[in-house]
């Protein structure tokens, strides 16, 4: 279809709009292929949550139902072809708290996009340390929490700080 210009006019059609969520969930899922392949820093739970990325771009540029459902994909998806069970348990845990500080903290309208993305970081990591002392039964496994912390801070910062830099270059109509 063609606008008054003669351009192709791209309506924003459910059609268009899950054709989009659909490749924003395929480069979430190849983002955690590739953090999958980088060497481990030798700590147990330390990730640079690239993935992240691009949730919080969704969460920003759709909704927090769509960034659930790009996230849910992606945990399914690499938990089948990645991590397996308790891998995809963990970050389903991890990735659900993480959504729900993150939509919280977004409503609030006082912290930016690097701000919300280090908190999701800094919840993920503990949704994380949850499932991990469910399974084992001892909660001195947060004792590690202080680790995590640092490492959600930084690793949400670096991510928001991305995520935002791409946000401001993609296009409007998105």
């Amino acid at each position: 279809m063609k606008d008054g210009n003669g351009k192709t006019a791209y309506r924003n059609t459910p059609a268009r709009r899950v054709a989009t969520l659909a490749l924003l969930a395929a480069l979430a899922l190849i983002f955690s292929y590739v953090e999958s392949l980088l060497p481990s820093p030798g700590l147990p739970g330390v990730k640079l949550g690239i993935a992240n990325i691009v949730v919080v771009i969704v969460l920003y540029r759709f909704s927090a139902a769509e960034a659930a459902g790009v996230n849910a994909l992606r945990i399914a998806l690499a938990g089948f072809l990645f991590t397996g069970l308790f891998g995809a348990l963990y970050s389903a845990a991890g990735a659900a708290l993480s959504l729900a500080g993150m939509v919280l903290l977004k409503k609030t309208g006082h912290f930016s996009m690097a701000g919300v993305s280090m908190a999701g970081g800094v919840l993920h990591n503990l949704g994380q340390l949850a499932v991990a002392a469910i399974l084992i039964e001892d909660l001195q496994i947060f004792y590690y929490f202080p680790i995590l912390l640092f490492s959600g801070i930084a690793c949400g910062i670096l991510t928001g700080i991305i995520a935002t830099l791409v946000e401001r270059k993609l296009p409007k109509n998105l």
